[in-house]
């Protein structure tokens, strides 16, 4: 049994298994209906859980989605059906689905109740996203660059704007995959230390540049988030906004990178905000293959976690 919790916690060797198999199982695909299942079911059978503790489009689609494909069956359950934490611990929850279920994928805020359901289940448990790290996205961002540009091992990632989850995984990730990052945004907003310290231990260089015009020169792939949490209050996104406004990935932005270099972003994007229309419609862009990759990154990752 296989928890899938981290790209730091998972061998580098699995992690390109996952992703061998995701480009594998998305070409098998081509030509065929959306809603066909695939010809091979390593799922028939199979009874996953999908928790959220906190709301989705695209991690709830795509899970869903990908489960039926490979021919099993979804049980969706937000934070209000569980009570995560409030009435049964979430030990005890995890003992309880673990004799309902053969896996469990949760989209959570506090990192402790991923950790402790993976500690207490007797099945597999996958990250769906953490207020930390968010895993599965960035498995799918590394196979989206490398449908583009082939190998990203020693290629130069910039994040630009919030050091948050998904940056946090993208470190993560500089160590396993063995690219190098550049982090560009506000003192007060840069990656926790750990996450950095991960990258280079692992052989990446990482570097924190203030100007992004710099941060750029020579980039192989630039990525941008939401400044601003759906939970942030009015004042919090305005002062986000203040600190933020420098990073704004644009066309002149942009044009300091490499001529080929890629521009992702996990979505939902703020228009305008973080990136511009005219960059994220551009030619450069990959965000809508980015997001179909989370569907092909995840059925890898659920197949990895299951042994099939």
């Amino acid at each position: 049994m296989n928890h899938f919790l981290d790209i730091h916690k998972t061998a580098a060797g699995d992690l390109r298994q996952i992703i061998d198999q995701a480009g594998a199982m998305k070409q098998a695909r081509l030509g065929r209906p959306k809603g066909a299942p695939d010809n091979d079911q390593p799922l028939a059978g199979h009874m996953v859980a999908l928790i959220f503790e906190k709301p989705s489009t695209r991690t709830r689609v795509s899970f869903d989605v990908g489960v039926r494909q490979m021919g099993g069956e979804t049980m969706v359950l937000s934070g209000n059906d569980m009570q995560l934490g409030h009435g049964e611990t979430i030990a005890d929850t995890a003992r309880v689905l673990s004799r309902y279920v053969d896996m469990i994928m949760i989209r959570t805020f506090d990192e402790t109740v991923l950790t402790e359901m993976a500690d207490y289940a007797d099945v597999p448990v996958i990250n769906g996203l953490t207020d930390r790290t968010h895993p599965c996205q960035i498995m799918a961002d590394v196979m989206t660059f490398e449908e583009h540009r082939g190998p990203i091992a020693g290629k130069k990632v910039v994040w630009t704007g919030d050091g948050n989850n998904v940056c946090a995984s993208f470190l993560h990730a500089a160590g396993q995959f063995g690219f190098n990052f550049t982090f560009t945004g506000p003192s007060q907003l840069d990656p926790e230390e750990a996450f950095m310290g991960f990258a280079r231990k692992m052989g990446s260089t990482v570097t924190v540049e203030r100007d992004p015009f710099k941060a750029v020169e020579n980039a192989d792939l630039i990525v941008a988030d939401t400044w601003v949490s759906m939970h942030d209050s009015q004042s919090s996104k305005e002062r986000r906004h203040n600190m933020l406004r420098p990073y704004q990935v644009n066309e002149d932005l942009i044009g300091h990178a490499k001529p080929d270099a890629l521009f992702m972003h996990c979505l939902p994007a703020h228009r305008e905000e973080e990136v511009t229309s005219a960059v994220m419609d551009g030619p450069q862009s990959v965000i809508f293959d980015e997001a179909e990759n989370r569907l092909h990154a995840q059925k890898a990752i659920m197949r990895w976690c299951l042994g099939v």
